[in-house]
């Protein structure tokens, strides 16, 4: 080889390595950007995945938003528009034990409450909710904290003789009821059709409909019908006193209401059924009860929300 020929070979070699070099560090440093981005993405997928639950970011903040309908003495606002009403109180006592001192209710017609849950306008329901099946396929329960039978009100003397939901029936009687309430679903298992139901978007107007002749009786839970003919004052309305409990299949029905919880929010669900089984198991829940006409009666007792959900 010419010796001339080595200066010029050692050059070239340099350069190749060189260029090597820097397509290996560009290599790395597209593994390195990569890399970090990568890191970045899973950092910011955990951070997602481990953000505070629904029940740390209420601590963190001391304060929840609830979902309510305006239905005595479940939940409702008082004349000092202050949020109240038997599962209010629970849910407020078993909240301030898990370290939630304040309630923000959003007064949201009934049969929105479920869709308002889920779209994130507010962390849980304290409305007396029943728990159905239907219920149970969108959202999820805390274990019952009351059960209530229905009730029937008519003008006084009861012209169209109604006592049961087959009497209302078999007389072709209209009767208002609370859009999306269980009493639509007794009615009409009871042979009820739809046009003989009215559905208003809360219970005053339920009240107003029987008032001004559009229907012939209205129904809802015991406990709210006596509240709401207590609000009303009209001499003119009578609650159906020998009134026959909704049966299916021969079966009395009886609701169970629970505050509600989006599914994935199950953790903050189990947290509070710790705290209610106490507040069932002592005298707390009738000191609560008791002010909204709730007696031993109404007291859930062993009924668990996994078996109302899996009712047929």
């Amino acid at each position: 080889m010419k010796k001339w020929l080595l200066p010029v070979l050692n050059v070239l070699l340099t350069v190749v390595v060189i260029g090597c070099a820097a397509e290996t560090g560009k290599s790395g440093n597209a593994d390195a950007n990569n890399g970090g981005i990568t890191g970045s993405r899973n950092a910011n997928e955990t951070g997602i995945g481990g953000e505070s639950s629904t029940l740390d970011a209420a601590r963190e903040a001391g304060v929840i938003k609830v979902g309510f309908a305006n239905e005595k003495p479940y939940a409702y606002e008082d004349q000092n528009g202050n949020l109240t009403g038997f599962s209010v109180e629970i849910a407020r006592n078993v909240l301030r034990k898990l370290g939630i001192e304040k309630m923000e209710g959003e007064l949201v017609d009934f049969g929105q409450l479920i869709t308002g849950l889920n779209a994130g306008r507010y962390d849980m329901i304290t409305a007396g909710m029943y728990i159905t099946p239907e219920r149970c396929a969108q959202v999820i329960f805390a274990e019952p904290e009351y059960r209530m039978g229905e009730a029937l009100a008519v003008i006084k003397g009861n012209p169209k003789n109604l006592h049961s939901y087959e009497d209302v029936a078999a007389t072709g009687a209209k009767i208002a009821v609370m859009a999306g309430a269980i009493e639509i679903d007794l009615l009409m298992a009871a042979g009820v059709s739809k046009e003989q139901i009215l559905e208003v978007k809360d219970q005053p107007a339920a009240v107003n409909a029987l008032q001004t002749g559009q229907v012939d009786g209205i129904t809802m839970t015991a406990a709210s019908l006596i509240s709401m003919l207590e609000s009303a004052r009209d001499d003119n309305l009578e609650r159906v006193m020998d009134f026959e409990q909704p049966k299916v299949d021969g079966e009395e029905q009886w609701g169970y209401g629970a505050a509600v919880f989006r599914k994935d929010d199950t953790a903050f669900r189990d947290a509070f059924n710790a705290e209610l089984k106490k507040v069932k198991e002592s005298s707390e829940w009738h000191t609560i009860a008791e002010p909204f006409g709730f007696t031993e009666n109404e007291h859930p007792g062993d009924v668990t929300a996994a078996a109302l959900c899996a009712a047929p």
